[in-house]
């Protein structure tokens, strides 16, 4: 894959294909779904069916084997129509599969990759505290070694973890604090943790703005014994696996935000195309119709900013300072597209029934998750000497 201006045509049959899927499965249901904060099982199954789970696991362990601009494009092309269902996806692949995938020993790839490429089981990545979003080394949950029987001890919990707590998750990935460092600091180490561990406690959380069709979950660990075989990387690797992580994460928000607000210019352009006032539609008022060129002029910034970071991580070129930038420059393209689109709409963008409202309240997320935007900038930075 070369980076260029011009869609392949793998890519533009990828497109389609997904965006054929979203409008035909995904629209039809997604009012109800959010409206009931309710998962969906059977669209679940449906992504997983297409392809969707496992997107850029080779096809010895089960996957598709695709690029990252082709799971890019997968990932915007269902924000594009509904956040919570590209939640799901984005989630499982960057920070469920991938961290198995780029970290795990031969066996436990061969043990838990396979199930995960199906759509009939998903993993969850362990990281935020209610006390360590930001300050992700602030991780008060510990792993106690028993020489006895070669095993951790877990207790501690984790908050706010996409696909934990359903009934197909499978697995989280877990940091805790193993021991000290040298210096003094916390030295913090990842586990493989079945879902169904004698001692956790998975709790599904509800009342969120955003999201709500996704499966967002409480974790309780309860002296939760894993075997030692079961850390993921080395001892004291922790912090880092989970770093690297969430630099692959911050393209797949980055394409939510990309798709969130292509779906919010698409169906502005056609209600301001419909609605008339004055004798002519509102698209006609300059008013309006500048507020749409300025929309797709982010837009145009933002997918060049996102595949270009997509395309460094394919060509394994440094991408972290791109990545963090496309995560940031797409989540606010994103807020200001729903903004802008719902200010179009008027009164009828605060109703629930629009698609516009629910876009509004899912770009919110993006500017927090994998990394608020206040972290983004300080990522950025560093990357160029301040």
């Amino acid at each position: 894959m070369s980076y260029g201006f011009e869609e392949s045509e793998e890519l533009t049959l990828l497109r389609q294909t997904i965006r054929s899927f979203a409008e035909k499965e995904i629209a039809p249901a997604a009012f109800a779904l959010d409206e009931k904060e309710e998962f969906s099982y059977e669209l679940t199954a449906k992504m997983g069916e297409l392809g969707l789970f496992g997107t850029i696991v080779p096809s010895e362990y089960g996957g598709q084997g695709l690029d990252y601009l082709s799971y890019v494009i997968a990932v915007e092309e269902l924000a594009r129509v509904d956040g919570s269902h590209a939640a799901t996806i984005a989630a499982h692949n960057s920070l469920g599969v991938a961290p198995l995938y780029y970290y795990g020993t031969e066996e436990q790839k061969k043990k838990y990759i396979p199930q995960l490429c199906t759509g009939k089981a998903m993993w969850a990545f362990g990281l935020t505290e209610a006390e360590a979003g930001s300050d992700a080394q602030a991780s008060k949950t510990r792993a106690v070694y028993d020489a006895a029987k070669d095993e951790w001890v877990i207790n501690g919990s984790k908050i706010w973890i996409t696909n934990s707590a359903s009934d197909i998750t499978a697995g989280i990935t877990v940091q805790a604090i193993t021991g000290k460092k040298a210096d003094g600091k916390n030295e913090l180490s990842c586990f493989i943790v079945p879902a169904d561990a004698p001692g956790l406690t998975r709790k599904t959380m509800h009342g969120k703005m955003m999201w709500r069709a996704s499966n967002t979950g409480e974790l309780y660990f309860d002296d939760v014994r894993v075997p030692a075989k079961n850390m993921l990387g080395q001892k004291g690797q922790g912090f880092r696996i989970m770093m690297e992580t969430l630099d692959n994460g911050r393209l797949s928000i980055g394409a939510m935000g990309l798709g969130l607000a292509k779906g919010a210019l698409a169906l502005t352009i056609k209600y301001a195309n419909e609605r008339k006032t004055f004798g002519v539609s509102i698209a006609k008022h300059q008013a309006v119709a500048f507020k749409l060129a300025e929309m797709a002029t982010r837009i145009e910034a933002a997918e060049g900013l996102l595949y270009k970071a997509a395309w460094l991580k394919q060509e394994h070129k440094p991408f972290q300072k791109h990545a963090a930038m496309a995560k940031l420059y797409c989540s606010e393209v994103a807020e200001y597209c729903a903004r802008e689109g719902q200010q179009t709409f008027g009164g009828y963008g605060l109703m629930k029934e629009y698609p516009i409202e629910r876009h509004y309240r899912d770009a919110a997320l993006l500017r927090i998750g994998e990394g608020t935007s206040e972290i983004q900038r300080l990522v950025i930075s560093r990357y160029i000497g301040c």
